[in-house]
């Protein structure tokens, strides 16, 4: 499984100098959504991050409902607002268990 991050250029670099090697850039609405579904339909991508302001900014119809409920890939929104989901709701959606317990 591999995490790919879809955002802004300044967003994205951060990850790409840790390795990270899936990296799209969107700075429009319009190409954020393109990107979110190209890696939607990758199956070797298990974590996808976004930023919380770019999540924010997806149209709320089906494709935010799409990845606010995705288990494969997780969704993980990086600062501002999660879709409604702490870090530790992800995780035991993804896991099937409650890691803090």
């Amino acid at each position: 499984m591999e995490i790919a991050v879809v955002g802004t250029g300044e967003f994205i670099l951060g990850f790409r100098l840790a390795g990270v090697r899936k990296t799209y850039a969107a700075e429009t609405g319009e190409r954020l959504v393109e990107q979110i579904n190209r890696v939607l339909q990758d199956r070797d991508v298990g974590i996808l991050v976004l930023k919380g302001s770019d999540m924010e900014r997806i149209p709320p119809l089906r494709l935010r409902t799409t990845l606010e409920n995705s288990v494969k890939p997780t969704v993980i929104a990086i600062g501002g607002e999660e879709g409604g989901l702490s870090m530790r709701e992800r995780i035991k959606r993804s896991v099937g268990v409650d890691l803090w317990k």
